[in-house]
């Protein structure tokens, strides 16, 4: 009981979607992956729920599977969000990786 009063304390925790931009797409045990570039960082991306991903698009990519094909300026959007929020520790999630 003491421990799901302190835990809640705080706000519910939120995972997030960070974006990405796509640098190039190949097929790895028969699943459409890309490398995408972080914020200079590079990782692998599955691409099975967006699969006319191409590179130069942008994507949203949580957990390494990218859930959403974005533009540009919503992803420049949201890396600004994300820095103006002083958000270190999701932005880091990648590098960590």
């Amino acid at each position: 009981m003491r421990q799901t009063r302190e835990l809640s304390r705080y706000p519910p925790l939120m995972c997030l979607a960070i974006p990405g931009q796509v640098i190039r797409t190949y097929e790895k045990h028969g699943v459409l992956f890309a490398e995408a570039r972080f914020a200079g960082v590079t990782r692998e991306v599955c691409l099975h729920a967006e699969p006319s991903t191409q590179a130069g698009d942008y994507v949203l990519v949580h957990v390494g599977f990218a859930i959403k094909k974005i533009d540009r300026e919503e992803a420049d959007r949201t890396w600004r969000l994300l820095l103006e929020l002083g958000d270190e520790e999701a932005l880091s999630i990648q590098e960590q990786a």
